[in-house]
Parts: structure tokens; C-alpha cells; sequence
């Protein structure tokens, strides 16, 4: 039998493959993409027919050279990259530059799809083959094309009109919107008062019970103030307080479904506070597989992709027969629980889920990073928790009547965990003393307490992956790359709390592309247009009538925009000096205050929010301090590395003098130093030159000079990655070890 050739996107898969498929197959790796498009121009021909220009990725060479290489000495050729919409592009790719060999031309090319790399699946994956999917690939392009169109065409604008290297995407600017939109409600929002009143109270055996005020005569109470909650104490503190009911019922918690993608990307984030972006490289090294001792490399999980809840039958007979034989029969429901997946889900992919039930955490751990074994840890457990019996309680809810107010308090006793055993938080038992009706208690005391409202919280990493989810807005390939999008562009910062808060960039750049680019700011417009790529690939709709659609529409935004963008925003504010409307502009420092009257007014200010969120002239004027050289005031400004004393006799003297110390900026990235303990600060040399030092300095030495990123290096393993950014607005994270060519580019979207 004549030599085989697979072909996969990752290296870490050849050698599992290898393995499991013997001498017969030559395993090869792409190394990811081998071709796009071009980074220095569009790269798509719009006037014939949006058709795009792919061009081999700079450095690839060498790599598709070596894939034609082992092609021509094949008898048979398989394409086993990712299957979703990105492995689809990858292979078809591959396929398009290996057919261009004579030798390859009359080779069949056969396409297999592997949802788990273990011996079974890929075995029968082979004997199984597919044709490449045309409508999947082509809705790879169209989303490609999208977002080329958007970034290259509307980035350029806003470096004309705004500032040199911001950028903007066709979904990257829509969840900036959501951020934006957030920090406004909270900064508008007004806090509530309301009040709780609870009772503490003592039956004969001198067992203090707490209660919480339910109803005031006919309806449930809502305090306002104290004056009311006074108003009631006095009313009801010499009353009886009489049990007047004691009910018990018996309460299910059914089990969740296993992990789709943005599920685990979220539970990642509270359990661990993993970003996205590191949940799914971990998750990517167990699908393709992990070294385990004597076993060899395994892949542990199913594929990572998914929006689906589908388990296939021979997986839940394998996880019931596992939690029947640890836990017992009370433990498997009667028949498999079955989770519906929402309305439009890909059920191409099974949910997230072990490929082998027996290869429990605890089993394989000493193989396993800390990383690795958390996330492995949390899939394992609740696929098996979704398979389980529901726990149940008994809830018990006593009422208390004084007067016309009623009191109520609840208790939780469990009476059998289910999958509680094995997932979630260990719930909480609010057990009470045994009441009957009719007994009177004694009064102990009054607790009233006073509350105000909250705004909504910041957006985390999991909960603007929630709320994209909700709205439709990306899939489950691409959330992650939309929040590191987000994270890597000068528009958001995180708080203390690691949640996004918009900078002053943000919010300008927002507003000036909603009132250009309606549709492409627009929510709906954009979930729209992703259900659009849905039926590209499912064969419902033509790639290029999609394109067509959208920039008929968009090509008059573009022309408009062209000539009516204003690369400021208004505010309510007036010129202290002419009277005229003050606007917020963009210059090399930064932004500020400027008088939409210009040239005629030259006012200029710095500014910030108040707590409200209004926009605030900064005082910046004269200081107490003399210029030494002509005995003019001092004021104060601000330059390119922050604020300085000036003279007001400026340009007549140009005397300056520093303000401030340079502040040292926590980036939150802990030190890669073994068993350091502190953490990248940046900080700035004597000429002003940016850098990235150990906070614990000079107990630790540790620097570098290119930007950190929080990450760990898939191929080598050094910890923390850099980010060059170019003046084009585009990014790339790329390893640290010299020794080590891992780079990985931040796609616009």
C-alpha cells in the first residue's frame, strides 16, 4: 500500500496522529494559515466582483514547500485541520497550492474531520472522508472580506480626521459600543434609597430567629425611608408576634448542561480569571493532546469550538455507566438528561466534553500544567454532573405575623446532592428551629438597614462574552479574539477589578462612528449580518450577494463620512473666552478641550468627567509659582509626557519646569521570574523611553522593552508574551525566547 499524507493545522497534533495512524501516514503541519490577505493593502478587488487577493504568508514558505515535497511522494492526501469555518479556509488553501503541482493534480484530496483526537475517532475519521466544504470555506471569505473591507477602508478615515494608527472593526467596534454604553449608564446613574426591616426574635427555649419584613397589610412592603421604617416599628413593637404558617416542600436543582464555548470561556473567567483567550489556548492543548507517561499523547477533550449541547449516545452510556458504578444507582436519572441548544446552533460539534470518562483529573494531574488541570478539572466535572441526577431540598418557609406586617425566613436543608456531589458551589444549608403554628415568640429586637441601589457592574471578560452571546453578535470561534481585540487597543483600560472601562479615545471614536457608520455600529445590524454567514454555510445563501448587500449600503456611509466626519465630539460646554461651543479634539498629547471657533478663538483645556459623567474644564491657569527668568506666572500644561509648569510668557519665554515624578503604571501581569512575586510595572528611562520592569526592583532585575502580554507561549512555554504595534493599527504577539518563532497576529474585527 502506497504512502498517506495527512495534513493538520498544529504540530502538537502530528504526534499524537503519528502515533495512533502508524508508518503508513506521513503527518505534516501547516503551522496555522499558510495564506491571506495581504497586510499593506486591501487585498480585495472590489470593482470585480469583491474577489480576494490571498497571498502566502510571509515565512511560510518554507513550510509549503516542504507540504508539496511529501504531496508528490504521496499515494493519498487527507486534510485533517479544524473542522469550523477557519480549519475549512486552512485546508482549502492547502489543497488550492498543492494542486498547482502536475504530480498532485490527478490525487484525490480528501477532507476528514476530527471532533477528538483519540485512536477511535481518528481511525474512523480516515475510513471516512469527506469532500472539502465549498459553502463553509466561502463563508470563511465572506467573513474575511467583511472585515477587511471595514477595517482598511474606515481605520485610514479616522487617522485622517482623528489620529494616525486607531483602528476600527466590523464587530470589535460594536462591543466597544457595548462598553461604552455601559460606563454611561453607570456614570448617569442615580442611586435609590430603600430600607430592610428584620426582626430578631426568641421562642421558649431561647433560640433566636431572624425574620425579614414580607407584607404590610395587603402588600408586599417596599421601604422608601427611615421615617417609614419607623413608622412601622412603632406600629407593631407591642403587638404579639404569632407563627401563622409553616410550610415544607421538596425543591429539584437540575444539573447543567455541558460546556459550549462561551459558557466555558465564562466559567473559566470567575473560577480562575482566565481571559478568553488563555481559556482557549488551554483548551486547544488538551484537544490535540497532552503527554501522559506510558499512555502516550492523548487528546483529551472534544473539539473547543462549539455553540452545540449535543452528547452522542455512546458518550452518555459511557458517563452513566462511570457515575453508577462511583456513586451508585440513586445517583443516574432514570433516563439521559438532553439539553436543547439554542435556536440557530451549529449541532455539527458535540458540547465540550472528556473523550475518555475513565481518565479522571487526579489521575493524569502530575502530566498536567497548573493551568491545564484546572480547566481539564472543570470540563470533566460538569460533563459528568450533566448526566446526573438532579439534588433535591426542603424548603421550609415560616411566616410571622405582628399587626398588620407579616415576617418571613426560609431554610434549605438538603436531602440528597445529585450531581452536587461532583459540580458547583457547595450550597448553603439555612437550617431554622422546628416551629408550629400558632406559638408566639418574643420580641428581641429591631434590625433595620439601610440600602441604596446599584448601577449596572463594568463588563468583565465573561460577561461581554455573555451579553455578544446574547445578542448574536460573533461565534465560538471568535469570541475570544473579539474580547483580545478589545483588550490590546488604546480604547479600554482595565479597572482594578479587571473589568473594561472605556478611555476618553473610546468614547470619541464610538461616538464619531455611530453617527457616520450607523449600521456598522448597530447591534442588531451586526447579528444580522452573522446569521447572513450562518447560511453561507449552510448552503442558503451566495457568499458574494452577501458582500454586495452590505456595501451598497456601506459605500454610501464611506462616501459621506469622507466628506462630513468630524474628527471631534461636542459638548455642552462654552468658550470661557469667546463664548463659542467647546468640542473634544485629538492631538499628539492626548485629548482635550478645544473652541469649535478655531482659528479665530485659540482656547484650549484639559478636561476630565465628574462622577456624574459630565464633562469638566480642568483649572489649569495661573499658579503661586513665578517664572525665574521674567518673573511671569507659572501654569500649568500638559506635554507629551504629562503635566509641566510653563511659562505664560510663552513663546516670549520658553522657560519650563517638571510638575510631577513619572508615574509608574501597574500593567497587572505578574513577573515570569521563577518564584518572583511582583509584577510588570511600566516605567520610563531618563530621555523618556517607554519600558516594562519587575515592581519588586531591584530584588528582581527582570525588564523588557517591547509591551507585555499575559500569556503563556504555546510552542516553548515562556511565560509572558510581547505586542508590537505598528502604525497601521495592527498588533502581533510574538514570544519572548529568541530562540522561539511563535508569533501570533490580532486580527481587526
Amino acid at each position: 500500500m502506497g504512502k498517506k499524507l495527512l495534513i493538520v493545522e498544529s504540530p502538537t497534533k502530528t504526534k499524537t496522529l503519528k502515533r495512533y495512524l502508524g508508518a503508513e501516514f506521513d503527518v505534516r503541519a501547516t503551522l496555522g494559515h499558510i495564506k491571506d490577505l495581504p497586510e499593506e493593502r486591501l487585498g480585495v478587488d472590489i470593482g470585480n466582483g469583491f474577489t480576494p487577493e490571498y497571498v502566502i504568508i510571509k515565512g511560510k514558505e518554507r513550510v509549503l514547500r516542504e507540504l508539496k515535497k511529501a504531496a508528490k511522494n504521496a499515494d493519498e492526501i487527507y486534510l485533517g485541520t479544524d473542522p469550523d469555518r477557519e480549519g475549512e479556509a486552512i485546508a482549502w488553501h492547502v489543497a488550492e497550492e498543492l494542486k498547482k503541482l502536475k504530480e498532485v493534480r490527478k490525487k484525490k484530496i480528501f477532507r476528514v474531520l476530527f471532533n477528538e483526537i483519540t485512536k477511535k475517532a481518528v481511525k474512523e475519521a480516515i475510513l471516512s472522508p469527506q469532500e472539502l466544504n465549498k459553502d463553509r470555506f466561502e463563508s470563511q471569505v465572506a467573513r474575511r472580506i467583511l472585515d477587511r473591507i471595514v477595517g482598511y477602508q474606515i481605520s485610514p478615515l479616522l487617522w485622517k480626521k482623528v489620529k494616525r494608527g486607531l483602528s476600527a472593526g466590523r464587530v470589535q467596534s460594536v462591543a466597544l459600543r457595548m462598553i461604552c454604553e455601559r460606563e454611561k449608564e453607570i456614570l448617569s446613574f442615580v442611586p435609590e434609597e430603600y430600607w430592610t426591616l428584620d426582626v430578631i426574635l426568641r421562642d421558649k427555649e431561647g433560640r433566636e430567629i431572624k425574620a425579614r419584613l414580607f407584607k404590610y397589610g395587603e402588600d408586599k412592603i417596599e421601604l422608601k425611608n427611615e421615617e417609614q421604617v419607623k413608622e412601622i416599628i412603632s406600629e407593631i413593637e407591642k403587638e404579639t408576634f404569632n407563627v401563622i404558617s409553616v410550610s415544607k416542600k421538596k425543591v429539584k436543582k437540575n444539573p447543567p448542561p455541558p460546556f459550549i464555548t462561551s459558557i466555558l470561556q465564562q466559567e473559566a473567567y470567575k473560577r480562575f480569571g482566565f481571559s478568553a483567550k488563555k481559556t482557549m489556548l488551554i483548551a486547544q492543548n488538551l484537544y490535540e493532546g497532552v503527554e501522559l507517561g506510558e499512555m502516550g499523547q492523548i487528546g483529551l477533550i472534544t473539539y473547543m469550538r462549539t455553540d452545540s449541547f449535543r452528547i452522542s449516545d455512546e458518550a452518555m452510556g459511557m458517563a452513566r455507566e462511570y457515575i453508577e458504578k462511583r456513586f451508585g444507582k440513586e445517583y443516574i436519572p432514570e433516563k439521559p438528561n438532553v439539553f436543547k441548544s439554542k435556536k440557530g446552533a451549529q449541532d455539527a460539534h458535540e458540547a465540550i466534553r472528556p473523550t475518555m470518562i475513565d481518565l479522571e483529573p487526579k489521575k493524569i494531574a502530575r502530566y498536567l500544567t497548573k493551568d491545564q488541570l484546572s480547566l481539564y478539572t472543570l470540563i470533566w466535572n460538569r460533563f459528568v454532573a450533566s448526566q446526573m441526577s438532579p439534588s433535591i431540598f426542603e424548603q421550609t418557609q415560616i411566616d410571622i405575623k405582628a399587626g398588620d406586617a407579616i415576617f418571613r425566613l426560609t431554610g434549605n436543608v438538603m436531602l440528597f446532592d445529585g450531581f452536587g456531589i461532583i459540580y458547583g458551589e457547595k450550597e448553603k444549608e439555612d437550617t431554622i428551629p422546628k416551629l408550629r403554628e400558632g406559638q408566639v415568640l418574643e420580641l428581641v429586637r429591631f434590625e433595620p438597614s439601610q440600602h441604596f441601589t446599584q448601577p449596572p457592574p463594568r463588563y468583565t471578560d465573561a460577561t461581554l462574552i455573555k451579553d455578544l452571546e446574547k445578542h448574536e453578535i460573533g461565534r465560538p470561534s471568535t469570541y475570544a479574539t473579539i474580547v483580545e481585540v478589545i483588550n490590546n487597543r488604546a480604547y479600554v483600560v482595565r479597572d482594578e477589578k479587571k473589568r473594561f472601562r472605556p478611555t476618553e479615545l473610546g468614547f470619541l471614536v464610538t461616538e464619531i462612528l455611530k453617527k457616520s457608520f450607523p449600521d456598522i455600529l448597530d447591534i442588531g445590524f451586526t447579528a444580522k449580518m452573522e446569521k447572513s454567514l450562518d447560511k453561507i454555510e449552510q448552503g442558503k445563501k451566495k457568499w458574494l450577494d452577501v458582500i454586495k448587500n452590505f456595501y451598497k449600503r456601506f459605500s454610501k456611509e464611506l462616501k459621506k463620512a469622507e466628506k462630513e466626519m468630524k474628527g471631534e465630539l461636542s459638548t455642552e460646554l462654552k468658550c470661557p473666552e469667546c463664548g463659542g461651543g467647546l468640542v473634544i479634539r485629538s492631538g499628539k498629547n492626548g485629548l482635550f478641550l478645544a473652541c469649535s471657533n478655531f482659528p479665530e478663538c485659540r482656547y484650549t483645556s484639559d478636561f476630565h468627567r465628574d462622577e456624574n459623567g459630565n464633562i469638566v474644564i480642568d483649572e489649569r491657569n495661573q499658579t503661586d509659582e513665578i517664572c525665574e527668568i521674567c518673573g511671569s506666572p507659572m501654569v500649568v500644561k500638559r506635554g507629551k509626557f504629562g503635566l509641566f509648569l510653563a511659562c505664560s510668557s510663552y513663546p516670549k519665554c520658553k522657560n519650563t519646569k517638571s510638575l510631577e515624578e513619572k508615574k509608574i503604571i501597574d500593567t497587572g501581569i505578574p513577573c515570569p521570574e521563577e518564584g518572583c512575586s511582583g509584577r510588570l510595572v511600566e516605567r520610563e528611562t531618563k530621555k523618556g523611553k517607554k519600558f516594562y520592569a519587575c515592581s519588586r526592583y531591584p530584588e528582581c532585575s527582570f525588564s523588557m522593552w517591547d509591551e507585555p502580554y499575559d500569556g503563556t507561549c504555546p510552542k516553548c512555554g515562556t511565560k509572558v508574551l510581547a505586542i508590537k504595534r505598528y502604525k497601521n493599527g495592527r498588533a502581533m504577539i510574538f514570544c519572548r525566547n529568541k530562540e522561539c518563532d511563535y508569533k501570533e497576529k490580532v486580527d481587526k474585527r
